[in-house]
C-alpha cells in the first residue's frame, strides 16, 4: 500500500533501513550467546521480512499530511519502524496461540525451531516445545525492541511520553482482544454478538490504525482534537478491516488469505459472521454444515453456501460498509487539514477493496 504521502517511496526505504538497523542490533546482541540465540535472530529477521509495511507508513503519512516539524526525520523513521516490529511481535505470538507452523507459505519462527528440534534428535513433543518457546521469545524480543525505539527517540520529552503511552495502549488493548478471542473460541456457550465484535475490534484496531496515526500526529505536534479524530477514525477503520478478515477467512481465495480456502470454517472459529448466522432461521442448516467443514474442500464449499444462503454474508458485508461510512463521516466532520483528509479517505477505499 502506498498512501497519499508525497515522499512515500523515500519513506518506505527509510523505514526499511530503520527496521534493518534494529534487526542488526538484535543480531549483534544475540550472536555471542550461542548457536540457538543466533538462529533465533535469523528467524526473527525472516519473520520481519515482507509485508506491506502499512502500519509504519501510516505513521509517516499522518506526520506528513499534518505538516509535521520539530523532530528529526531519523526519529520519525525509527518510530515508524517500531510499529512494524510491534506488528511482527503480535503475528509471531498469534502463530504460537494458533499452533501455526507456517506464515506466508514458509516455516514461521515456531516451524523453524520445531524442525531444529527434530534435527537434533528430539521427539515430536520436544520439538513442539522448542518451537513454542522460540515463538514466545522471538515475540518478546520484538516487543522490547519496539518499545526501546520509542523510549530512546530523540523527540521532545512530552511527545516521547505520549508515544510510549500509545505503544502501551496498543499492547494492552491487543492483549485483551487476543485473550477474549481465544476464550470465545473455547467456550461451549452461545456468545452475544457484541462480545465477539468487541474482541474483533480490540485485536487489531488500536495497534494497526489508531496508534500509528496518532503517533504520526503526536510527532507533528497536533492538538487534542486532531488526535481524538484520528483515534475514532482508526477504531472504525480497524473494526472494518478485521471484519473483512472474517469474510476472507470464510470466503477468500488462498491467494488473498495466504491460507487454505475457508480456513476459519475448517478451524471452527467463532467470528462475527458465525454469530450473525446463529441469529437466522437457517442456523440449524448452517450449524450442520459447519460441523462437517473440517473434513475437506467439498464440506467447506457446502458451509460457504449455507452461510451465504442464510444471509449472514450479506449482513456482515453491510456492517463492513456501514462501519467504513462511519469512518468517512468522522473525517468529513473533523477539522483535519485537507491533505490529511484525502489520505484517510484513500485509506478507507483501500480497505474496502479487500472485501472478497
Amino acid at each position: 500500500m502506498i498512501f497519499a504521502v508525497p515522499s512515500a517511496p523515500t519513506a518506505r526505504q527509510e523505514i526499511e533501513d530503520a527496521i534493518e538497523t534494529s534487526l542488526e542490533r538484535l543480531e549483534h546482541r544475540l550472536l555471542p550467546l550461542g548457536d540457538g540465540a543466533h538462529a533465533l535472530a535469523s528467524a526473527i529477521r525472516r519473520a520481519t521480512t515482507g509485508g506491506k509495511r502499512f502500519r509504519p507508513l501510516l505513521v509517516a503519512a499522518a506526520y506528513d499530511t499534518l505538516d509535521g516539524d520539530g523532530v528529526n526525520l531519523s526519529d520519525l523513521w525509527r518510530i515508524s519502524a517500531a510499529f512494524e516490529l510491534l506488528h511482527t511481535a503480535f503475528v509471531v505470538h498469534d502463530d504460537v496461540i494458533d499452533h501455526d507452523l507456517e506464515r506466508r507459505g514458509i516455516p514461521n519462527v515456531g516451524g523453524e525451531f520445531r524442525q531444529r528440534g527434530l534435527d537434533k534428535g528430539a521427539d515430536e513433543t520436544g520439538a513442539s516445545l522448542l518451537g513454542t518457546a522460540a515463538g514466545i521469545l522471538a515475540g518478546d524480543l520484538l516487543l522490547h525492541e519496539a518499545t526501546r525505539l520509542v523510549a530512546l527517540s530523540n523527540v521532545p520529552a512530552e511527545r516521547r511520553a505520549d508515544l510510549v503511552t500509545l505503544v502501551e495502549d496498543a499492547v494492552i488493548v491487543s492483549t485483551a482482544g487476543e485473550l477474549a478471542d481465544v476464550e470465545n473460541s473455547i467456550t461451549s456457550a452461545d456468545l452475544d454478538p457484541m462480545t465477539i465484535l468487541q474482541a474483533t475490534r480490540d485485536k487489531t484496531a488500536v495497534y494497526s490504525f489508531s496508534a500509528p496515526l496518532q503517533a504520526g500526529a503526536v510527532m507533528a505536534g497536533a492538538d487534542d482534537s486532531t488526535l481524538h479524530a484520528l483515534e475514532r477514525f482508526g477504531e472504525r477503520l480497524g473494526l472494518a478491516y478485521q471484519l473483512i478478515d472474517d469474510l476472507i477467512g470464510a470466503f477468500g481465495s488462498p491467494e488473498v488469505s495466504g491460507k487454505d480456502e475457508g480456513c476459519d470454517l475448517r478451524e471452527a472459529k467463532k467470528t462475527h459472521l458465525i454469530s450473525l448466522a446463529r441469529e437466522t432461521a437457517s442456523w440449524p442448516e448452517v450449524s450442520e454444515a459447519l460441523a462437517q467443514a473440517h473434513t475437506g474442500p467439498v464440506a467447506i464449499r457446502v458451509a460457504q453456501t449455507a452461510l451465504a444462503n442464510s444471509g449472514a454474508r450479506k449482513a456482515l458485508e453491510r456492517l463492513v460498509y456501514d462501519t467504513l461510512d462511519e469512518a468517512v463521516n468522522i473525517v468529513s466532520l473533523s477539522t483535519l487539514p485537507t491533505e490529511c483528509k484525502t489520505m484517510l479517505i484513500e485509506l478507507v477505499d483501500m480497505v474496502a477493496e479487500r472485501v472478497p
